[in-house]
């Protein structure tokens, strides 16, 4: 069983940038394939950015060249580098850690992006 818990969401204007954490439990964070989700209201939850168990990265289209996924495997944590915000950016933020047939959920953070 893994726990995630997301921190550093908030409001920020347009342009400007924040920083996610996803701080996992667990013994082999390591061996999972992490990644960020982000629902906005009335859609459907899309991936944003994973990163492997082996270090390789993906983005979705609309978020590549601005947000930036690492992970720290001593601290158990992922992160979410966000920069040059847009509106379009607002949504809850999620955190998966994935290993097999194993797949797990933080519970959220909000990212407000103001016009």
């Amino acid at each position: 069983q893994v726990q995630l818990v997301e921190s550093g969401g908030g409001l920020v204007q347009a342009g400007g940038s924040l920083r996610l954490s996803c701080a996992a439990s667990g013994r082999i964070f390591s061996m999972y394939d992490m990644g960020w989700y982000r629902q906005a209201p009335g859609q459907q939850r899309e991936l944003v950015a994973k990163i492997t168990s082996g270090d390789n990265t993906n983005y979705a289209d609309s978020v590549k060249g601005r947000f930036t996924i690492s992970r720290d495997n001593p601290k158990n944590t992922v992160y979410l580098q966000m920069n040059s915000l847009k509106p379009e950016d607002t949504a809850v933020y999620y955190c998966n850690a994935g290993y097999y047939v194993h797949n797990y959920w933080g519970r959220g953070t909000q990212v407000t992006v103001s016009s």
